[in-house]
């Protein structure tokens, strides 16, 4: 299979190949053999009647590799069901969701490092050749093309790197607009007719007193004409009505993730997409949440979906203006380095975007990223540990570097470490740190050289 279209077909002939690249699920992965390496899909298009009918296949497949972006769905894939102890197939995801998490713990789901602007390049040219490559698509047009729904992300590094590529309809899948967003009948070899099951869905939780309390901080240092790049959960959300409450307004959207918050601050009157580059569009490079978000989506002509390595690009992100950044990471040491993918040994997520966004919001005119978390956690003896420490636990990972980070974010502040030295990084952190810790944090610093009082390690 070429990556290229092997030939426009005119509308009368379009039909007629579909028919003849028609066939179930179960005689779509006969086409799989011991050994292959496979690629599943991106968010709401991994694959579901495909995956199922592999998965009885289990007994008569050997080493077979599985790669994914992030299994949505409520239950883990049918493969590992299947197969709990990873003796037929191994599952590698370079994004972790919770089911994958739990897989992972389990000991049959791995882990694929890499950063998510990278994919295309990663899968295409890193990666072993795609024995077959499958994902579900919206219905074809009367053109022969698929379109993705409301992801591009890496799909075309995937795509070029398949030797096969099967696509599974499902009639529920959004129309999105944007670049590279669809695949033509030409270069399809296989199409399933899925059984049309609805999309996987984000209802985020309700932000708490501390997530509210870190939204307010950040919001004051939002100004109008501002573009928004937002993560997931109930934490972003609030951060999207506090704004749509406030007199902050002329925003725009360019976000790796495009979650509901942008839809409440589209109802509020706020977005109108004028202080960015693609002016007019909501550009992003997935999408995932209620089912009235992509109900919006649908065939919404604001709407801008586009590859990974484009939206999350560094100097694309800097070509907007007044852009704001905000993620949450999981742990911040006194030297300001950040862990968002990692508990010590046990792996959380996936590295995403947050250093794309932290830097091309910093390059951005007038831009700032905000790197968020509680002070402390609560562990299962009901004791508490702060996430401020003075290094990070052995096995964790970096994920920003103190050299990249601008604003970190607790419920007691919003500190700006650029350029600052390290004594005053220390200052800064310990003063957003839970007031308990502080003096700990304080003498911590001491030892470690990095406090006003001198610069020397103690030993």
């Amino acid at each position: 299979m070429s990556y290229d279209v092997k030939q426009w077909l005119p509308a009368d002939q379009v039909q007629k190949a579909y028919q003849e690249k028609l066939v179930t699920a179960d005689e779509a992965v006969k086409v799989i053999k011991s050994g292959d390496q496979i690629h599943y899909g991106l968010f709401t298009g991994v694959v579901v009647d495909l995956d199922t009918a592999l998965a009885k296949r289990v007994n008569e497949l050997e080493d077979v590799t599985i790669c994914a972006t992030m299994w949505s769905y409520a239950q883990p894939p049918e493969v590992l069901k299947a197969d709990p102890k990873a003796e037929h197939f191994h599952y590698a995801s370079s994004h972790f969701t919770g089911i994958e998490r739990k897989c992972n713990k389990e000991g049959n789901c791995w882990f694929l490092p890499v950063q998510f602007r990278e994919n295309p390049k990663f899968y295409e040219e890193c990666r072993p050749r795609f024995a077959v490559a499958m994902l579900q698509v919206a219905p074809m047009d009367k053109s022969g093309n698929f379109n993705f729904g409301p992801q591009v992300a890496e799909y075309w590094g995937v795509l070029k790197n398949a030797d096969k590529i099967i696509v599974e309809v499902n009639e529920k899948m959004p129309i999105t607009h944007g670049i590279e967003n669809c695949i033509n009948i030409s270069q399809v070899d296989y199409v399933v007719e899925g059984s049309n099951t609805p999309l996987p869905t984000i209802n985020a939780k309700e932000a708490n007193d501390i997530e509210k309390a870190m939204a307010e901080h950040i919001v004051k240092l939002i100004e109008s004409g501002s573009t928004l790049q937002l993560g997931t959960g109930g934490f972003p959300n609030y951060v999207g009505k506090l704004i749509a409450e406030s007199d902050i307004n002329d925003l725009s959207v360019h976000t790796e993730m495009f979650v509901d918050a942008y839809l409440h601050l589209f109802k509020a009157g706020k977005l109108t997409g004028n202080k960015k580059i693609n002016k007019g569009k909501m550009s992003f490079t997935f999408a995932m949440g209620s089912q009235e978000l992509y109900d919006w989506i649908d065939d919404n002509q604001m709407m801008q979906v586009g590859p990974v390595d484009y939206i999350n690009d560094v100097d694309v992100i800097s070509q907007n203006d007044k852009m704001i950044s905000v993620n949450s990471c999981l742990q911040v040491d006194l030297f300001g380095q950040v862990n968002s993918e990692s508990a010590g040994l046990q792996h959380i997520g996936g590295t995403g975007g947050q250093l794309d966004y932290v830097m091309g919001a910093f390059k951005s005119q007038d831009g700032k990223s905000f790197l968020c978390l509680p002070s402390t956690r609560t562990l299962k003896d009901g004791t508490k540990e702060s996430l401020i420490r003075a290094t990070l636990p052995e096995g964790s990972i970096v994920s920003t570097p103190r050299s990249g980070i601008h604003y970190i974010v607790t419920e007691y502040g919003a500190v700006c470490l650029k350029g600052k030295n390290t004594y005053e990084r220390a200052e800064l952190l310990v003063s957003i740190a839970h007031p308990d810790f502080r003096d700990e944090l304080i003498e911590a610093a001491k030892r470690m050289g990095i406090w006003k009082t001198s610069s020397k390690v103690q030993k």
